[in-house]
């Protein structure tokens, strides 16, 4: 069983890879736009920001520190990846535009900053009009989500920049990426921070696309619930690399029994679907499956994927189980093979 090459970086020819892609994740957003030498340029950006008061005190501390911050009426607010530093140095919690894999509801400031930071992923369109194809979250079977709102903010969002804003489902767009040499046939899944999406693809066309409301804030969660720290710090603990086949003390241990549950709960959802969803493509070959998204980049987790994926028997053969190629910028990528396939949704 080998690893394919990603349809990013082999199977499309870049001279079509036209417009850019944005991968709008719960922990992270990340933008691909093609060089005019065909290579691709990824940006990435932690989706999180932190509001500190606007008295001289906090200026002079973020300018000493080096921390970019922009002025919102009577605060600071410092956005990605340095507001969670700083909330992890002041034992503080970030605020999250985005809750679940969809933007939060109930936080007025969420739109406006995902809006800037985005604003500094992508920049101005080369020409207006330019397509921005973006993620979106496939339905959940498991908790009601409005994916109908979310895509239409973020299409109104990409507009007012300059764009043709174009939505595609997460799942589909790790096909797009990483099964180029299956043609685009198989199963991709994002293991994000809100949530894991899944999809089944037979040459493209999407055949079963879905979303459970678990991901890598949901095993957060539970690791700050379990060991009464802060959420900050149990991400700190996952992201700063645990072993989940090998878990050294109680901290590794507790986030590695909430890892093997997530990728559990997801492969027995996959297989409920095969067994029970009507009009499902027959593959004449075995199935090839690859995971991406940050909460996939945990030591060792495709072992542990393959050994779960073992034990509850699914129900088609599979071929190979993989990782993405590079697992938290296959989305973003993924986006950018759609507009040089002109598949759109």
């Amino acid at each position: 069983m080998t690893k394919g090459k990603s349809a990013a970086n082999s199977g499309v020819a870049t001279e079509r890879l036209l417009g850019k892609g944005l991968d709008v994740g719960t922990a992270n957003l990340v933008a691909a736009t093609q060089n005019p030498d065909g290579s691709i340029t990824v940006k990435l950006e932690r989706n999180a920001f932190l509001d500190v008061k606007g008295d001289v005190y906090s200026k002079a501390m973020l300018t000493k520190l080096k921390v970019p911050y922009v002025m919102r009426g009577e605060s600071l607010i410092v956005l990605g990846e340095a507001s969670f530093e700083l909330a992890n140095v002041f034992g503080r919690e970030t605020r999250r535009p985005m809750k679940d894999g969809l933007i939060a509801p109930s936080d007025a400031d969420a739109l406006p900053m995902i809006r800037l930071i985005i604003d500094q992923l992508l920049g101005a369109p080369s020409q207006h009009g330019e397509n921005c194809y973006f993620s979106v979250p496939a339905p959940s079977i498991d908790k009601d989500n409005n994916i109908i709102y979310h895509q239409g903010l973020f299409e109104g969002m990409l507009r007012s920049m300059g764009y043709t804003a174009r939505a595609i489902n997460e799942g589909h767009a790790v096909v797009f990426s990483e099964l180029a040499e299956s043609d685009f046939s198989g199963i991709g899944i994002s293991f994000g921070g809100g949530m894991a999406n899944i999809c089944v693809c037979y040459k493209t066309i999407p055949a079963l696309s879905f979303s459970i409301s678990r991901g890598g804030d949901w095993i957060d969660r539970n690791v700050s619930d379990t060991l009464g720290i802060p959420r900050s710090r149990a991400t700190h603990l996952k992201e700063r690399g645990v072993d989940i086949a090998n878990p050294q003390g109680r901290e590794e241990e507790a986030i590695t029994i909430f890892y093997r549950n997530l990728i559990q709960y997801v492969l027995m959802n996959i297989k409920n679907r095969f067994e029970t969803t009507a009009n499902m493509p027959q593959f004449h070959a075995a199935v090839p499956i690859v995971c991406s998204g940050g909460t996939a980049m945990a030591k060792n987790f495709i072992k542990v994927f393959q050994d779960e994926c073992t034990r509850i028997k699914m129900p088609i053969p599979i071929e190979s189980i993989t990782l993405a190629t590079e697992p938290l910028n296959s989305v973003a990528k993924g986006c950018l093979v759609a507009a040089a396939l002109g598949d759109g949704a």
